[in-house]
């Protein structure tokens, strides 16, 4: 798989959980990336193939028109 792999400091959202995420470091092979959500907390490990690059407005940008439609549903 010819993938590009994230930098560190790029937003990305990890595919397996939806959540999204910052890259923080990779293996040395780049298989996987270690991420930590923006406001911080634990770091975990992802394939780099499920890391999916995003921008962290593009992000909050889905997230605040689903909780509008929520709103509107109610």
């Amino acid at each position: 798989m010819n993938k590009e792999i994230p930098p560190c400091g790029a937003y990305v959202i990890d595919s397996r959980t939806g959540t999204v995420s910052q890259v923080i470091g990779h293996t040395r092979d780049f298989t996987f990336v270690r991420l930590r959500q923006p406001g911080g907390g634990r770091e975990w490990s992802c394939p780099a193939a499920s890391a999916q690059t995003t921008t962290l407005r593009a992000y909050l940008r889905v997230q605040v028109s689903e909780i509008n439609n929520r709103r509107r549903i109610v």
